[in-house]
């Protein structure tokens, strides 16, 4: 990708700005996508989420919650994805920080789809 001009730079406010905050993320997403096997998973699993959501009989509070829990492991492993593209530039070589830097990016991942399964199963089974 070809670099682009930063958002903080002077000048860059109100709609400007939030173009370039827009164009940042959106080449955050085709990064991961390329790049990152887990985040199209998940968004497979999204994909699935939002089709459950819409078609099953639930409330708008349940739906919300199904679809924001996918949500919420696809930030981590987002999260988690420039973790480890960060550490693998600054320290290529084997490093024990290095090391529990990823692993807790992994941890978080962890977290996040705990969180959703409890969810899941709390909508279904509550």
């Amino acid at each position: 990708m070809e670099p682009v001009a930063q958002p903080n730079k002077p000048g860059h406010r109100g709609i400007k700005r939030l173009g370039y905050a827009t164009l940042f993320s959106w080449r955050g997403f085709v990064a991961a996508w390329r790049n990152e096997a887990a985040f199209r998973q998940i968004i497979s699993w999204l994909v699935f989420a939002i089709g459950i959501a819409i078609f099953m009989d639930l409330s708008l509070i349940q739906r919300l919650m199904l679809v924001g829990s996918v949500l919420l492991v696809l930030m981590a492993e987002l999260l988690n994805s420039a973790v480890e593209a960060i550490v693998d530039k600054t320290s290529p070589e084997l490093h024990p920080l290095a090391g529990r830097a990823k692993d807790m990016g992994s941890a978080a991942v962890l977290v996040a789809m705990t969180i959703a399964a409890m969810v899941w199963v709390g909508v279904f089974l509550g």
